[in-house]
């Protein structure tokens, strides 16, 4: 996936929105919480999630994916898609929609109301 297509992915998301920030960072968030980040790894680009627990044990298992930096040391369940081979564009869609689904579930109801995140967005 590309910084490009990850852009376009994330923003076709119901109440998104986007900033640049730590080190031209590409920033997504839902309700002001951050699902979603691409910055670089190493001369690439590279692909920040939350997960679920279970997740956050296997997947960092996998070459190319690892902890978050920064946000994994300090307890947070997010991973990082870093290097080949890593996930599959199909697979780091997967992983962003349920990140997405993760933070927008942790809104209160009102604020979902607010933002048309209908529920069954939500886990």
């Amino acid at each position: 996936m590309t910084r490009d297509e990850f852009n376009a992915y994330c923003g076709a998301k119901i109440a998104t929105s986007h900033v640049v920030q730590w080190g031209n960072a590409d920033v997504w968030k839902v309700g002001g919480k951050v699902f979603a980040i691409c910055g670089w790894a190493d001369g690439r680009d590279a692909f920040t999630f939350k997960v679920t627990p279970l997740a956050f044990e296997v997947l960092q298992e996998q070459p190319g994916v690892r902890p978050a930096p920064y946000l994994a040391s300090r307890g947070m369940k997010w991973l990082q898609n870093y290097d080949e081979p890593g996930l599959s564009d199909t697979e780091l869609k997967t992983h962003i929609d349920v990140s997405y689904d993760l933070v927008a579930s942790g809104l209160s109801k009102k604020k979902r109301l607010e933002l048309g995140i209908p529920e069954a967005q939500t886990l």
